[in-house]
């Protein structure tokens, strides 16, 4: 099961030990508390506690309350909807959002530019700028999609 998650995760490029710590608390029928997700997964506690933070971020895991304990345990969140209206909202849209301005800074040089092949670069920006729009528009579709 956490090999799944792993090879899932590369795709996305993120770190192997998220996968691994998605993984191994999808399959634990209890929370886990961070140092039994370090002992099971044999990962330092740093890289756990990094892990673990980005998958909150996400909404991929939620901390939970054992009642005698005062360690925070995590179990994960198993609805599709969910983990991929995190992803949308906490990974792709901001890159999207950043990628704006730097577009903008390459209109402004491609519009300057009085080379030989300024007129190809200038098709080039605005082919970005194409791209840029409808991959917006498509995740304004699947964001509504999920809900």
């Amino acid at each position: 099961m956490i090999e799944l998650f792993v090879r899932a995760v590369k795709v996305l490029g993120l770190p192997k030990s998220v996968g691994e710590i998605y993984g191994l608390l999808y399959i634990s029928p209890q929370p886990l508390p961070l140092d039994a997700i370090v002992g099971k997964l044999g990962i330092s506690k740093g890289s756990a506690s990094q892990g673990l933070r980005f998958l909150r971020n996400l909404g991929a895991v939620k901390p939970t309350y054992l009642a005698g304990d005062r360690r925070d345990y995590f179990e994960a969140v198993a609805e599709l909807k969910k983990l991929a209206a995190g992803f949308i909202s906490g990974e792709l849209t901001p890159h999207l959002e950043s990628g704006t301005s730097r577009l903008e800074n390459l209109k402004r040089v491609a519009a300057a530019d009085d080379s030989a092949d300024a007129a190809f670069y200038r098709e080039r920006v605005a082919r970005l700028g194409n791209w840029r729009r409808r991959g917006g528009m498509l995740l304004k579709v699947v964001k509504r999609f999920l809900g």
